[in-house]
């Protein structure tokens, strides 16, 4: 259990490092490395109070003592001068475990501010731990720092959502398993711990436990993450991890290596002129996610089986490289899709995503298992404070009962009786190759649909500093609206604002009048005006308006809502009928504004008569 101090002490040294290093990842390193270093010698104070020999700082290691380098009689500059060349030594001690050498691998302090150094090791010198689970427990903090960061498109994947995944996928102790994009190793370690804590693998013996971390390995392109990778492993048992730097889109020297198990949530990030990957993939992408995606599947064993995670739009984008991709999904065996809400990741990002699940028995099956997790045991909230409501154990139940539906253990029937999840063939997304879970789930008997499907988006077309005063409406971001000289517009329609800052996902409705729309807006018109009714959708947009924004805009100082993510964006599509009830109340809220604004308008002109 992690105390106040150490929290302390670790947001401390935190603090005094931002001057002269603003990546959190390469803080956490520092941190890692003086961490390991300390420990190393609180191991072999241990060791010479028990009346033993020191194992680490021992002959021409001695000088190196963090005992040694801390006291008060050495000066800022030499204290640097010695830690610094220690880490560079420590790669070739002869009596450091071989994952302490590769994490003290290349080491270096990227700055030369002696006084800083200082400070920052001495508040290291207060952590005090005579084993790796006390330094765990402050390892472990330190990493949720990291991940709260969410830079380029890395999110720390929650631990329950990483036990989920190992827990549908059931890697056994002669899986071979990879991470692709392994940053804190958070999926080895669980897979680790999944499979030594079997029923079966209870009396595992050393060996037997060696040759399980044998066939685990990760990959990650940034040597902070490696060597902080390797750290957290070894405090979770791990004591020979295989982590290699390597970069899985651009490097192709691994590239004939399969995996029984692969388990990943990689980077959703894709640099300004994107990617620029070897020419060894077969989908003509550069996108991070596709190529990822990509990888994955092809790097699975002709038996193999694995989960990733992916930003929506890998299921809902018809760009020809994503249908591509999802027709390779079905090849791989994909049999289920698991949508999360946005709140999963919270609170360094909104962005939905997805669960796959493959395994190549099921590659000709047809069928696909589909649920949207609304509840994952923790709060919608910044805080994300624990909650009763859980749908994860709900839905790895009813991927259990999925699979023996594909091993034809149980019927159709049975499973729809037992499950609200559902199942769709081949038949149903045929087409387009759409299994977004919010494509199947029915409103009142109809399919949900991409707002693309339902209505023609066109952005508007006037700067509001070039509008010319006319006899056309102009519609704004604002509640107000203008004139301008011109008009693009002559019919019923929405008009939803996608980039105005305070006033992101408003929506106006017009009808009968011509009009144009600001910049800043989309303009929706039906697509099949006999059964949309644009006041339903009024309301719904009105009511779903905080849900909508979460959910697709980007930005860091101004927030946009990008056309592809809008139109590929799904919603409630419900039969006419209930289309026009609604209809019918926006008719009367309407009307019952216009009387309440007359009204007004008729108490305030008893202000002109009143002196």
């Amino acid at each position: 259990m992690l105390d106040q101090n150490t929290k302390r002490i670790i947001d401390n040294a935190r603090d005094i490092l931002v001057g002269k290093l603003p990546a959190p990842n390469t803080q956490v390193e520092q941190i890692t490395l003086a961490m390991l270093y300390k420990f190393m010698d609180d191991i072999d104070q241990e060791a010479i109070e028990m009346g033993g020999e020191p194992s680490y700082f021992s002959n021409e290691f001695a000088k190196y003592s963090w005992r040694e380098i801390m006291k008060k009689s050495v000066s800022a500059q030499n204290r640097m001068n010695l830690y610094v060349e220690a880490l560079e030594q420590f790669y070739i001690h002869p009596n450091l475990p071989k994952t302490f050498k590769q994490i003290f691998k290349n080491a270096t302090v990227p700055y030369r501010d002696p006084e800083v150094l200082s400070l920052f090791l001495k508040e290291i010198d207060e952590l005090n731990y005579g084993d790796s689970e006390v330094l765990g427990d402050a390892y472990e903090y330190l990493l949720r720092v990291l991940g709260s960061q969410g830079e380029l498109g890395q999110f720390r994947t929650p631990r329950h959502i990483i036990d989920f995944m190992v827990e549908v996928v059931k890697p056994s102790k002669e899986s071979k398993i990879l991470d692709p994009a392994c940053g804190t190793a958070g999926f080895l370690i669980s897979a680790y711990k999944h499979i030594i804590s079997a029923e079966e693998n209870k009396n595992l013996n050393y060996d037997e436990k060696k040759k399980i971390l044998s066939n685990i390995c990760g990959y990650d392109i940034e040597p902070s993450m490696v060597r902080i990778a390797e750290m957290n492993m070894y405090l979770h048992g791990c004591t020979e991890p295989d982590i290699n730097e390597y970069d899985t889109l651009t490097f192709d020297e691994k590239w004939n290596d399969k995996y029984d198990v692969i388990l990943a949530n990689p980077p959703f990030f894709t640099p300004k002129g994107g990617i620029t990957p070897h020419n060894k993939f077969s989908i003509s992408s550069k996108k991070a996610e596709v190529l990822f995606s990509e990888y994955i599947m092809g790097h699975l064993t002709k038996d193999g089986k694995g989960a990733f995670i992916v930003p929506e739009g890998i299921i809902a984008n018809n760009q020809s490289a994503y249908i591509e991709l999802r027709k390779l999904m079905i090849k791989t065996g994909l049999y289920a899709v698991v949508g999360l809400h946005p709140y999963v990741f919270k609170p360094y990002s909104g962005v939905s995503t997805l669960i796959l699940f493959f395994d190549k028995k099921y590659k000709d099956v047809g069928k696909i298992y589909l649920k949207m997790v609304e509840n994952d045991g923790f709060e919608k909230g910044e805080g994300r404070l624990p909650i009763e409501e859980n749908d994860l154990p709900t839905v790895k139940h009813e991927i259990e009962l999925f699979k023996k539906v594909l091993g034809n253990e149980i019927s159709i029937d049975d499973f729809t009786r037992k499950s609200s999840g559902k199942i769709v063939s081949y038949e149903d997304y045929s087409s387009e190759y759409d299994f977004h879970p919010y494509s199947y789930y029915e409103s009142d008997g109809e399919p949900n649909k991409r707002i693309g499907d339902i209505f023609y988006v066109q952005k508007g077309t006037v700067q509001s500093s070039k509008r010319e005063e006319g006899e056309y409406t102009f519609i704004t971001a604002s509640d107000t609206w203008l004139t301008h000289s011109e008009y693009t517009h002559d019919c019923e329609a929405l008009v939803f604002v996608f980039g105005a800052g305070g006033s992101l996902g408003k929506v106006h409705y017009t009808n009968g009048r011509k009009f144009v729309a600001s910049d800043l807006c989309f303009i929706l018109t039906p697509k099949d005006p006999k059964n949309t009714n644009l006041k339903y959708y009024y309301a719904y947009f009105n009511s779903r308006r905080k849900e909508i924004v979460q959910r697709l805009a980007r930005g860091t100082n101004k927030k946009a809502i990008n056309d592809t993510r809008f139109q590929d964006y799904i919603i409630s599509f419900p039969n006419k009928a209930e289309q026009d009830r609604v209809g019918l109340v926006v008719d009367e809220i309407f009307n019952n504004v216009e009387s309440y604004k007359e009204k007004i308008d008729k108490e305030y002109s008893k202000l002109d008569n009143l002196v």
